[in-house]
């Protein structure tokens, strides 16, 4: 069944009747939804946002037409905790559920109020018939008038492909035949109604439908799609929520007539979440209270660059950039692909950050995208075509610039030549490029999607040709894979759910990706530079300025080092340095920030006014590159792209 065209309304839109009397009390009311991200609403309708989903959730418990009814059972179908900025910093805590490893995944549920299940894939080293992080293979609830409900949870396998930092043993099993197994259990442990909650594609929602359904599973509740969807085969409901809290469903679930020939009739209401929905009160004074968090953890730094990290637009979006090296060389090792190509406008920073502290504001600055990095199997002449595209608009600056930023592609293209024939050559790993060979590439899911005319890349789902290997719905938001990176490269303080299996993979993508970024330095002994004391928040003696010596490289170094990196054992806690020392850092950052700011407008005007190019400082040299807590990053540029002039 294809994705639902209705429009977003307050009032509910029913998605399936049985026939029966609705007015009739039901024997059982359940609550779904899945794949929720994003705490805030969005811009379109429907708006969504966690305050006005949790209004309507609070309606279908509380309101007084409900009085009388048996209890409201809430069910989820998996992927909270990433991606989303807000994951970036938190590591989940506000995962997909895996993103940032087992160990993080058994943390945060261990806070979690109920089970998590996932039935068919096993960790061997938690004991033999273990699921992955210890989930639950089923659970059976009771409802307030007593019907037994049996739960049980199923992934796919194309899901746990595209998880880098799984245990390195652990068993798949058929969702199929982990059903055969476990539904009669259910059944004889008293279970009046199964109920399946997965995180499949639909595809495989509607095989394991055709397969076990009637006796076996009454309903199947879905995740891993973002769109809403219902199909009745085989006598079995197979539902699908959306995502991003802009939509839920209701169902009232009633015994079938004895003559039907069915055990239970299910009626489906499909409710968006809009802004004429009011939101909850204490919900948003929840979500202020953990934006507040989040903004006291931007100044913090991740990591530590001894070379300029140039993101200007007259950089990235006309010729190669070191940063734009390093962050294609990233998303090329983290999914092992053949290459990797990024429109230059995902990069947003245009600045050069100098030598020093990389902040996580930094991070998301410049990277602000919500879409994943996707992996997908691309022809050679697909790739040809897609950089034929990126220099298509050369020199252009503005929007959303196409200009391909890539790794393990060299080429050269003359932008005086026609428009469809600027490139000359191309080189996938040092070889001439195949026009017929498939390479596997790693790219945003914005491009993927054909957008700023990336059409040679547009994947199958989309009426393209390419075959997705990650999908938008599995990839991660380039600032998560940045944060992943660099904890890879801290020495002190490590966080403390980065479990062995993160360790392996991220060990192996740095490694990599230091084959043409080196690695500086070595951590020193001393510990970080710590604020001056007896400066006022702003960095300044008696709150003014001493001399310009303040704004030197140096000093600006030192005094964005003055915050604590974001490691530790309380890093869960990001407000946990809340101190009047840290708090003035803090502000001196910020205050920092803000002056670079005004200057960077100014001089970009005169250099514009007077015809001066500016260029990126020096490299720092390997004796000022020693830091405590992490190894510090050198990215270059190594003659990736060339432009050739004349016809």
């Amino acid at each position: 069944m294809s994705p639902s065209s209705t429009p977003p309304s307050a009032e509910p839109e029913i998605t399936f009747s049985s026939g029966q009397d609705v007015n009739t009390p039901p024997d059982l009311r359940l609550l779904h939804y899945n794949d929720v991200y994003h705490l805030d609403a969005s811009s379109a309708e429907p708006a969504g946002g966690i305050s006005r989903f949790v209004s309507v959730c609070k309606e279908y418990r509380e309101a007084e037409r409900f009085t009388g009814q048996p209890g409201l059972v809430t069910l989820f179908s998996g992927d909270v905790f990433n991606p989303s900025l807000e994951s970036s910093i938190t590591k989940g805590t506000q995962n997909h559920d895996l993103d940032f490893g087992v160990r993080q995944y058994r943390h945060l549920t261990s806070k979690c109020h109920f089970p998590w299940l996932l039935a068919n894939v096993l960790d061997p080293d938690l004991g033999e018939g273990v699921p992955l992080g210890n989930a639950k293979k089923t659970h059976m609830i009771t409802a307030s008038n007593g019907i037994k409900i049996g739960l049980l949870g199923l992934g796919e396998r194309e899901w746990l492909e595209t998880i880098n930092s799984l245990p390195p043993n652990i068993i798949y099993r058929s969702a199929s035949e982990v059903a055969r197994e476990l539904v009669p259990q259910l059944r004889a442990e008293g279970a009046d109604i199964i109920i399946a909650l997965t995180h499949m594609r639909e595809p495989n929602d509607n095989k394991l439908a055709t397969q076990l359904g009637g006796d076996m599973i009454d309903i199947i509740l879905g995740g891993h799609d973002h769109f809403y969807a219902h199909s009745f085969i085989s006598g079995t409901h197979v539902l699908r929520s959306g995502s991003d809290f802009k939509q839920l469903s209701y169902l009232e679930v009633r015994r079938a007539a004895a003559d039907s020939g069915r055990k239970w009739d299910v009626d489906i209401w499909r409710r968006d979440i809009v802004r004429a929905i009011p939101e909850d009160a204490d919900t948003l004074a929840l979500v202020d209270k953990l934006t507040a968090k989040l903004k006291k953890s931007l100044e913090k730094p991740v990591g530590w660059t001894a070379a300029p990290l140039d993101a200007r637009f007259t950089t990235v979006r006309l010729k190669e950039s070191n940063l734009g090296n390093f962050v294609c060389d990233i998303m090329r090792h983290h999914y092992n692909a053949d290459c990797a190509l990024m429109a230059a406008g995902t990069i947003r920073g245009d600045q050069v950050y100098a030598p020093g502290p990389i902040r996580v504001k930094d991070v998301t600055d410049c990277f602000p995208f919500e879409d994943p990095v996707i992996v997908i199997k691309v022809s050679g002449k697909g790739i040809w075509d897609a950089l034929e595209n990126g220099v298509s608009l050369y020199p252009a600056l503005e929007g959303k610039c196409r200009f391909a930023q890539v790794s393990n592609i060299k080429y050269a293209f003359n932008p005086s030549r026609p428009v469809g024939s600027r490139i000359l050559s191309v080189e996938i790993d040092g070889s001439p490029l195949d026009n017929d060979r498939i390479y596997v590439s790693a790219t945003r899911g914005y491009m993927g999607r054909g957008k700023d005319g990336y059409r040679s890349l547009l994947v199958q789902p989309e009426g393209g040709e390419c075959e997705e290997v990650v999908s938008e719905e599995n990839g991660m938001l380039i600032s998560a894979m940045l944060r992943q990176y660099f904890m890879s490269l801290t020495v002190l303080a490590k966080w403390k759910n980065w479990g062995p299996s993160l360790d392996r993979h991220w060990s192996k993508v740095a490694d990599g990706v230091a084959k043409s970024h080196p690695i500086v330095g070595n951590p020193s002994a001393s510990p970080p530079v710590s604020p001056t004391r007896g400066r006022a928040a702003n960095g300044q003696a008696g709150g003014k300025r001493d001399s310009w010596e303040e704004l030197s490289p140096a000093r600006i170094r030192q005094r964005r080092s003055s915050v604590p990196p974001m490691l530790g054992p309380a890093e869960d806690d990001s407000d946990s340095d809340s101190g009047e020392e840290q708090e003035q850092a803090r502000q001196g950052a910020r205050a920092l920030d803000r002056e670079l700011a005004i200057m960077r407008r100014v001089f970009r005007k005169w250099c514009r006014l007077a015809g001066v190019q500016g260029s990126a400082c020096d490299g720092l040299p390997e004796d000022e590159c020693e830091v405590a807590w992490t190894r510090p990053i050198a990215p270059r540029v190594e003659g990736r792209i060339r432009m050739v002039d004349g016809q």
